[in-house]
């Protein structure tokens, strides 16, 4: 049997039909590497009056002082004009910001100019999100990224992907899949996969292209053992080791580390204000400044995500100079510890990502006999119903609207 071609592949479009596009904040102001400088900006922001605070905000077409919205599903942030806000802030969330970044975000809707509701909605411990990432012709890098935490969905290259829960009510309930394709997944593999299986699957053998994801499908059991073990590996590593009992479970899990007792580790202090990064391929040394970290795997700092160095995209986000006067200005004074045990283990996490790449490519050449996107049409599971690619109805609690109404969902 012929191995399967990147065009015999299903689209993730249609696997995971459901999906939602990148948020638009529409200021930067609202999101920070760090809690603190957010609580700050906020309070900054309540004390400013009239023209001050109109300035301060960042006024869009989409939010202004005078735009009053609903709140953002579970979260209990105001619903008044911000003119008249001065109450205190929202407690900041932890967000992922682009690829691998995790930062944090005041939950405001009147702060946000997309903030995409129907995924706040469906954010809770027992979900996960599949994020396509830009696609950029010929560079490295993965296809596709998941996390537990609510994605922006932002790429690096200026051309985002979807935002694709793994669920689409709370609680983990009705996945988000093509109707029908976990019951033929179990015909021709003989047992049938739970719906992170085939998140992890597609973790391990998405292939870029320019109309979106593709992801080959096997009937071969063990080549889908063998695939979907990788991508339970990869998934654990892009969670943080976040994951316990099989369950979501951030920072509660076993934290990833390099093979061998190595593990990166400060060699020279940083800096207050880390200016620029460098790298010592030689010395597998990684500069901020006057300060060192070593050794970090060149793998690492090779990593590449929409054409852009996933670990230099992380340092300009926290060394870049903002304009003064503007609530951006309002950030740490001098690098936290908490930035610098972060990009410990975000080197770490790059580190053994890259070293499952070998593995990824030996898996793209096992991929026969394959399920195609023809097999799941005349199977009846493609094209998937329009339903499936809307969000579901949630009925189960209210969400208080635009200067306190109740929204009917």
């Amino acid at each position: 049997m012929p191995s399967v071609t990147h065009d015999d592949a299903p689209l993730l479009a249609d696997l995971m039909p459901w999906s939602v596009a990148p948020l638009r904040l529409g200021r930067a102001w609202p999101m920070a590497p760090d809690a603190p400088s957010l609580k700050a900006r906020w309070d900054a922001f309540v004390r400013a009056e009239g023209a001050t605070r109109e300035a301060l905000l960042q006024p869009t077409r989409a939010r202004t002082l005078g735009t009053a919205v609903a709140q953002l599903p579970g979260h209990p942030g105001g619903t008044g004009r911000l003119a008249r806000e001065e109450g205190p802030c929202p407690e900041p969330v932890r967000v992922l910001h682009g690829p691998f970044d995790e930062q944090w975000l005041i939950p405001d809707h009147r702060l946000i100019d997309a903030a995409r509701p129907e995924l706040w909605r469906v954010a809770d411990e027992h979900q996960l999100f599949a994020i396509e990432q830009g696609h950029v012709p010929d560079t490295s890098g993965p296809a596709l990224l998941a996390t537990a935490l609510l994605p922006d969905g932002r790429s690096p290259a200026g051309r985002p992907g979807r935002i694709r829960p793994l669920y689409r009510r709370p609680g983990g309930l009705e996945p988000n899949l093509a109707p029908g394709l976990l019951d033929h997944l179990a015909r021709r593999l003989g047992e049938r996969p739970e719906p992170v299986d085939v998140l992890a699957w597609t973790l391990a053998v998405a292939q870029p292209g320019a109309s979106g994801c593709r992801v080959p499908l096997t009937a071969d059991p063990e080549v889908w053992a063998h695939g979907t073990g990788l991508g339970h590996r990869m998934l654990w590593l892009m969670l943080r080791g976040g994951i316990k009992d099989g369950r979501v479970a951030p920072g509660s899990g076993e934290r990833p580390k390099l093979p061998g007792g190595r593990r990166p580790y400060v060699r020279a202090p940083l800096p207050a204000r880390p200016a620029e990064l460098l790298y010592d391929r030689d010395e597998e040394t990684l500069h901020l400044g006057e300060g060192r970290i070593a050794p970090v795997p060149a793998e690492a700092w090779d990593f590449h995500v929409s054409g852009a160095r996933v670990l230099e995209l992380w340092f300009s986000r926290r060394s870049g100079q903002p304009e003064p006067g503007t609530l951006e200005a309002i950030r740490p004074t001098a690098w936290p510890q908490t930035w610098t045990s972060e990009l410990l283990e975000l080197i770490t996490v790059l580190a053994l990502l890259a070293e499952l790449g070998a593995q990824q490519a030996a898996l793209a050449d096992a991929l026969d006999p394959a399920i195609t996107a023809a097999e799941l049409h005349r199977s009846g599971v493609l094209p998937v119903p329009d339903a499936a690619r809307r969000p579901a109805s949630v009925l189960d609690h209210l969400e208080e609207g635009p200067e306190g109404q109740f929204a009917l969902l």
